[in-house]
């Protein structure tokens, strides 16, 4: 690198001195790791644990994969880097689209900071929807497993993607998806030992399969061994997740929503307020848009104190806020919140009406995220810290997910 440290977004960052990975894995509810511990099923996170750093972190809020994943490579919340969903209404357009253009990002990542001081990064992620935003304005290797066949030197940094890995490309919908960003990784670590590489995997697994069954023991099992290697090929490897995941369905296995339209039709009039579900994406199959967060757009923001809390006091819902409350609560970008955000509870997701989601497509009983209750993640580091940040971890009372980086670069031995 071209000089020894780099700032980014108010916080000061080493250049590594050997090769430093970063995994997130989507949708991993601590319980996971905790079976396989228990299970013998994961032994290099046992190790880790016994070595290592083995905690919980709070995600962002709303628990969902853009902002977190942006979250973790800026080290800010969405205030700072302006990502507040995957999904939002731009007032400026009066549109409602995906966040996936980096033309919504408000800062610089770490990565490209890091990239324009002459450190080798490597960005290998599930879905295509993440890659433009972790690769803005960074030089480098940069793609998605989910279209490994479509790589060109010239927008992804590397020719043929799909000569790194003895798979074909899986798909979407598969847990070979986030397998494939792993032994990607590992194979980049090992051809062209990068000095920062950024890994983010696919939750396909977790929306149906919760801790404990065959398919999720199998699924950390294989984590597991990828840890494993990067491990005893000398990188530093921190790992945590952008969001948690909850069973959300009734006994008989239908979804448990509560339908926000209907709702504010009877409260404000047919028609006067919109209802904006940030965990949207192409991905539907995954959750049918149904998730535990959600903002609303009331016609007469003056009647947002009734509505409020009328909302609050339905069955389902956790928590409600007006716009300056709950972006405060959570460091969310304002401007691109409605007037009030609605938390569902534990086992509820929000939705608009029943009309607006196709659920044909969901095989079992609904498990999704977007609340408080899935902010809780893993915070796993393979290795020892230095003194100081050991005693700074021990007594931080708020640990972050979007704090890894700062371990991992600043913090180990």
């Amino acid at each position: 690198m071209n000089s020894t440290t780099v700032s980014v977004n108010g916080r000061r960052y080493h250049a590594p001195n050997r090769p430093v990975v970063v995994v997130c894995i989507d949708g991993s509810e601590p319980e996971y790791f905790e079976r396989g511990i228990a299970g013998h099923t994961t032994p290099a996170i046992a190790r880790f644990r016994r070595d290592g750093v083995y905690r919980v972190a709070r995600s962002v809020v709303p628990s969902f994969t853009n902002p977190n994943n942006l979250s973790i490579v800026t080290g800010a919340s969405p205030a700072v880097h302006g990502i507040s969903g995957n999904y939002f209404y731009d007032s400026a357009t009066g549109q409602e689209v995906m966040m996936n253009d980096p033309k919504f990002l408000r800062c610089e990542t770490l990565l490209a900071a890091l990239s324009r001081a002459g450190a080798r990064v490597a960005v290998v992620t599930a879905k295509d929807k993440l890659r433009r935003l972790l690769g803005h304005g960074m030089a480098g290797v940069c793609f998605s497993s989910e279209k490994a066949d479509q790589t060109t030197k010239g927008e992804h940094g590397i020719e043929r993607a799909t000569d790194l890995v003895a798979m074909p490309v899986p798909s979407v919908y598969s847990a070979e998806l986030s397998e494939y960003v792993l032994a990607a990784g590992l194979e980049l670590l090992e051809r062209e030992r990068p000095d920062v590489m950024y890994l983010s995997l696919t939750d396909y697994v977790q929306h149906k399969h919760a801790p404990g069954t065959p398919a999720a023991t199998a699924f950390y099992t294989m984590l597991d061994r990828y840890f494993d290697a990067f491990d005893r090929a000398g990188a530093v490897l921190g790992i945590t997740a952008d969001h948690g995941m909850n069973a959300k369905a009734n006994p008989d296995g239908t979804p448990k929503v509560v339908y926000l339209r209907p709702l504010l039709d009877t409260l404000v009039g047919l028609g006067r307020a919109r209802v904006i579900l940030p965990i949207t994406d192409p991905y539907v199959v995954h959750h049918g848009a149904l998730g535990s967060f959600a903002t609303i757009y009331l016609d007469d923001a003056t009647q947002a104190t009734t509505v409020a809390s009328r909302l609050a006091a339905t069955h389902g819902i956790a928590e409600v806020y007006d716009n300056a409350t709950g972006c405060a609560r959570f460091e969310l970008p304002r401007d691109r919140v409605g007037d009030l955000i609605v938390i569902g509870d534990v086992h509820t997701v929000l939705g608009k009406s029943p009309e607006e989601h196709d659920l044909s497509l969901l095989e079992e009983p609904l498990r999704s995220h977007g609340g408080v209750s899935e902010q809780t993640v893993p915070f796993v580091i393979n290795r020892p810290l230095v003194d100081a940040h050991a005693r700074r971890l021990a007594t931080a009372g708020d640990l972050r997910n979007f704090d890894l980086f700062d371990y991992v670069l600043n913090g180990v031995h």
